[in-house]
């Protein structure tokens, strides 16, 4: 990957991921950790709506022929319940969690935002 493509998207992921918390501010989800890292592990954004806490996988794309949400793979899922857990843990959460993620696709001048609540249920591996 050329250094031009790599600082591309960089820029897209960071405008998506603001563009993800503003959206979901106005739903009523507190932010409460950006680009959370756990070892080797990163989750974009947690959030907290009631007693509910939220972990969400931002994917933006621009002019993108393949849905940005088709990017998060079994393996993307399964680092993200690791990382997860780490928080849960850490922070001696015990309640109820939820996997969102937040696709957004800018195309022909326009954004385009989708929230896929509850888009899969994790599985723990060692």
């Amino acid at each position: 990957m050329e250094q031009n493509e790599k600082t591309h998207n960089l820029e897209t992921g960071r405008l998506g991921e603001d563009l993800a918390c503003q959206f979901l501010e106005r739903q009523g989800y507190q932010i409460m950790a950006k680009n959370y890292v756990a070892g080797k592990v990163e989750i974009d954004l947690i959030c907290k709506k009631n007693k509910l806490w939220i972990f969400v996988e931002v994917k933006s794309r621009f002019n993108a022929l393949v849905q940005p949400e088709m990017a998060v793979d079994f393996a993307k899922q399964r680092n993200m319940a690791r990382g997860a857990s780490s928080y849960l843990h850490k922070n001696n959460i015990t309640d109820p969690i939820r996997f969102d993620i937040i696709a957004i696709n800018f195309f022909n001048g326009k954004v385009d935002i989708a929230h896929f609540e509850d888009a899969f249920y994790p599985v723990f591996y060692k």
